[in-house]
């Protein structure tokens, strides 16, 4: 059984990365694993084809949760204490949509910090030990799954496309 490699291919210019990924999608010969990339690139984005976040869900349903939270806590409050309101309602409807806004703030920035969490895929402790750092400064890099026979063809492949490679062994 083969043991499966990743290389890296590292590029200065942000239209190579773009190019490799393109021509790896192309090929299906070596799936890409993942991208790294020093700014927010569309055109990464673009090629690895990655679907919109779907985030907002999650913070549209938070706010409305909330509301309802919120304006369910604030008649709950009226009702249970004997307050003497001298003939006025004891279930404000315009006070309480200040609670119900307030509730829905709040609410909905967790609904967001989850749904980003969630679609994110944090945290990602997978791979970890298949990362270069210059990704972190002024690099891209397009990470590649091969088999150990494939790996020369791949690193030749990232060479073409004018990036230094970078191989890692799973050991598996």
């Amino acid at each position: 059984m083969a043991t499966e490699t990743y290389v890296m291919g590292v590029f200065e210019r942000e239209s190579e990365a773009v190019a490799a990924v393109e021509d790896l999608k192309k090929s299906a010969a070596w799936p890409v694993v993942r991208v790294h990339s020093p700014i927010p690139s569309h055109a990464l984005a673009e090629a690895m084809q990655v679907r919109k976040s779907r985030a907002g869900w999650y913070t549209l349903v938070g706010g409305i949760i909330g509301f309802f939270t919120g304006f369910s806590l604030a008649i709950f409050t009226a009702t249970r204490w004997s307050f003497i309101v001298g003939g006025k309602p004891v279930v404000a409807l315009i006070p309480f949509v200040i609670v119900g806004f307030e509730f829905t703030i709040l609410f909905a920035i967790f609904g967001n910090l989850i749904g980003f969490l969630h679609q994110s895929r944090l945290p990602r402790l997978r791979n970890l030990d298949v990362y270069d750092p210059r990704c972190s400064g002024e690099h891209f890099g397009v990470l590649a799954a091969c088999t150990a026979e494939d790996r020369e063809r791949l690193m030749a492949f990232f060479r073409e496309k004018g990036g230094d490679t970078r191989p890692f062994d799973t050991g598996g």
